[in-house]
């Protein structure tokens, strides 16, 4: 049975064997993940970033920061003789303006030159189809993983995505797993030859294979989001560490507005406590976590914490050139002001996936402006295609083209209110997991309680007729817009997809409506919620207070009988580094037979 083992009790343990020291083996991870294309640097809410912004030091990340910390933890790692890897947890594509020009061809070009050992499939990678994602997979030079889909049917990707690779580093064999969010069928366009099974089902069947093959150290690099990542740990057995993506989430063990710290530790079906770490979003970040393995394959350490990519980190002036380059040509359409915000317009994914929010009823309106003059009257954005915050002052076009990178044209047609109901259920029924299927409405209200079950969450809906708020009729046809990937079934509004009629999703382009929208208010446009959504969930009850005992001195802990705990906040002991002989990264040497996966619906 494996144990992980933290600090002095560890240590203590490995001297009372004679030799135990020379078989251990660490490792030292660099690790990003969704990227979404973010090129040029961003401000400290998430926007496009300028050349005042980083003359002022107030920028973060971008590919030519994210190749200076790459390069600069690799070779202090290599030059202290460590083992070292760099991974990517997925969504290089989509979120701005160079994937919307350029696609996947400059992400390959950039990408390579980082020289990433192994990166995870996103689901964002299946945007533009197996097309697209074919194109990059035959581009770039290191392996692309994806554990727990099948693409055997689909001939653009057959044959060219494996779940699990094995690197060989500093002399031993390191399984690497990959799984990818499972509802990809309704959040991108993976098409109908793609099909996806259970995460939990594919890691535990890879882990055991791999166990099975006398490969004791395994890595699953999962892009399921941290919430789907701690049901793995808890799980599965075999798997040592989960490297995460999807959720954009920071762990952390300095920063306050950290999800949990770094790494988050769950305990699995055996008792061991598996270390997960995620390092945010947009290339703010660069994870670097150490790890040690005793020779049975067990953690014996896993420290770290994320580097923040702020102006202390200096841009690799050739990437900035190139990106410069790539850069000129949308210059013009990104420099092109459509008006100005009064303060600061709130799209931040935290706060748009769980409640209304400033973006989401400026593009909701948006949406409902361009068309009430078709008899449109209920309007719905998917919370998941607003990208990014807009800052106080000038709104650039390429702001918009950030907030809503996705390409999607308005969508228009006719549907009852029954289903109207159930979509906001089906927006209401992932809260727990911030999905992007929130909708964010006009001439609509509605109330949620996220503490009933999912599909019995929406009450109080209310329509605007007229200049009155009416409860809506089930049997009802009312007029509504949206975008086309929602329309056609995107984030589990199927309903929209079978049940509609008079459908036309062929509209403007929704970047431009929302310029419009903004020109049209006279240029200056003032972010705002009204109470259309409601979050009627109750507030916990309060903890009762414990009752007062003697002052007693507690005796030291001993860091291995401490019991396993999902997301402790404790803050992991300081690593002692021991120098390790240079990685020498080899093909894989094995591949997994591909899983048979059930079928799963046709992606609409």
């Amino acid at each position: 049975m494996k144990r992980l083992l933290f600090g002095a009790s560890a240590l203590a343990l490995a001297a009372g064997f004679s030799g135990a020291a020379y078989a251990d083996f660490s490792l030292t991870l660099l690790h990003f993940n969704d990227f979404h294309s973010r090129f040029e640097s961003i401000t400290g809410s998430d926007s496009n970033c300028n050349a005042d912004g980083e003359a002022k030091g107030e920028c973060f990340g971008g590919i030519a920061r994210l190749k200076t910390a790459i390069d600069t933890q690799r070779d202090a790692a290599k030059a202290a003789g460590e083992n070292v890897v760099v991974f990517s947890a997925g969504d290089e594509f989509q979120g701005s303006l160079f994937y919307t020009q350029y696609k996947s061809s400059i992400i390959a070009d950039f990408f390579n030159d980082l020289d990433i050992d192994l990166a995870a499939t996103g689901n964002h990678e299946f945007d533009d189809g197996p097309e697209e994602f074919a194109k990059y997979i035959e581009a770039v030079e290191h392996p692309i993983i994806g554990g727990n889909f099948d693409v055997s049917n689909e001939p653009l990707l057959a044959g060219k995505i494996t779940g699990v690779t094995v690197l060989t580093v500093g002399g031993e064999k390191i399984g690497v797993i990959g799984a990818l969010a499972e509802d990809t069928v309704e959040t991108s366009s993976p098409g109908d030859n793609v099909r996806f099974e259970s995460a939990i089902d594919y890691a535990r069947g890879a882990a055991q294979a791999l166990n099975d093959a006398g490969i004791t150290k395994v890595i699953l690099l999962s892009h399921l989001g941290l919430p789907t990542d701690l049901k793995v740990a808890a799980a599965v057995s075999g798997v040592d560490l989960i490297v995460g993506g999807h959720s954009h989430t920071l762990l952390s063990n300095t920063d306050e507005k950290a999800a949990g710290p770094y790494p988050t530790l769950v305990a699995n079906p055996d008792g061991v406590d598996v270390p997960i770490v995620q390092a945010g979003a947009y290339a703010k970040y660069l994870g670097q976590l150490k790890i040690t393995w005793d020779d049975a394959g067990n953690i014996t350490k896993a420290e770290g914490n994320p580097i923040i990519l702020d102006a202390a980190v200096t841009p690799d002036a050739g990437f900035l050139e190139r990106v410069a380059t790539a850069a000129a040509p949308l210059e013009a359409l990104k420099a092109e002001v459509v008006g100005s915000a009064t303060a600061e317009i709130v799209g931040d994914r935290n706060v748009c996936r769980v409640m209304e929010c400033g973006m989401g009823n400026l593009v909701a309106d948006a949406q409902l402006d361009r068309v009430a003059d078709q008899g449109v009257t209920i309007s719905i954005a998917n919370s998941g295609g607003l990208r990014a915050n807009i800052d106080a002052g000038e709104i650039t076009m390429g702001e918009v083209l950030t907030v809503l990178p996705f390409s999607n044209t308005l969508a228009t047609f006719q549907i009852s209110g029954a289903d109207i109901v159930a979509a906001l259920e089906n927006g209401a029924s992932q809260i727990e997991e911030v999905a992007g299927r929130f909708p964010q409405v006009a001439g609509l209200k509605y109330t949620f309680d996220k503490s009933k079950p999912a599909g019995s969450r929406i009450s109080d809906v209310l329509v605007k007729e007229g200049d009155a708020w009416v409860p809506i009729d089930p049997a009802k046809t009312y007029g509504a817009v949206t975008n086309n990937y929602v329309r056609g079934g995107g984030d589990g509004y199927e309903m929209f997809a079978t049940n509609s009629v008079n459908a036309y999703d062929f509209g403007p382009p929704l970047e431009r409506v929302v310029a419009d929208y903004i020109a049209k208010l006279g240029g200056a446009y003032t972010p705002y919620t009204d109470g259309r959504i409601t979050d009627a969930t109750p507030a916990p009850e309060p903890e009762p207070a414990p009752a007062e005992a003697p002052a007693a001195e507690a005796p030291a802990a001993n860091a291995m009988d401490a019991p396993a705990m999902q997301a402790p906040a404790m803050e992991a002991p300081a690593m002692q580094a021991p120098a390790m002989e240079a990685p020498a990264m080899e093909a894989p040497a094995m591949q997994a037979p591909a899983a048979e996966t059930p079928a799963a619906p046709a992606a609409q």
